[in-house]
């Protein structure tokens, strides 16, 4: 399992986070510039990566104000979970953390583990931008 991951602290509520958050609709916001296609509703997402491949997501579980998880809808070239983790620090911040975990083979890991880093680390700094 390759585990690839960052975290950014907000200066906003847990509530506020989540609220974005759990809904799949905001997640275009977050997304590079490489997306495209979007089309989501509030438990689904499906876009292409531009030159690379079309991918569909489904929030799959909700912890309120602690976790949300996203999976792969359909045939995907490996194993994929999307997890945000959230945490309330002090009374008016939140740490969140964007993880992904795959299961890549030694080859896919040389290919796939720097863009999902890069997409990992846009996506936080994306969140932090969006919500402050």
């Amino acid at each position: 399992m390759t585990i690839i991951q960052n975290d950014i602290e907000i200066p906003k509520i847990v509530d506020e986070v989540y609220s974005f958050l759990s809904d799949l609709n905001n997640h275009e916001q977050l997304m590079p510039g490489n997306i495209t296609n979007w089309s989501s509703s509030y438990d689904h997402a499906s876009f292409t990566i531009k030159n690379m491949a079309k991918l569909s997501l489904k929030m799959t579980q909700r912890i309120e104000n602690k976790e949300l998880v996203c999976m792969p809808e359909g045939d995907t070239p490996f194993a994929l979970t999307l997890r945000w983790k959230l945490e309330q620090v002090g009374t008016e911040a939140t740490v969140a953390s964007f993880v992904i975990e795959a299961e890549l083979n030694m080859m896919m890991k040389m290919m796939a583990a720097g863009p999902l880093q890069k997409l990992v680390d846009h996506q936080v700094s994306k969140l932090k931008e969006i919500l402050v």
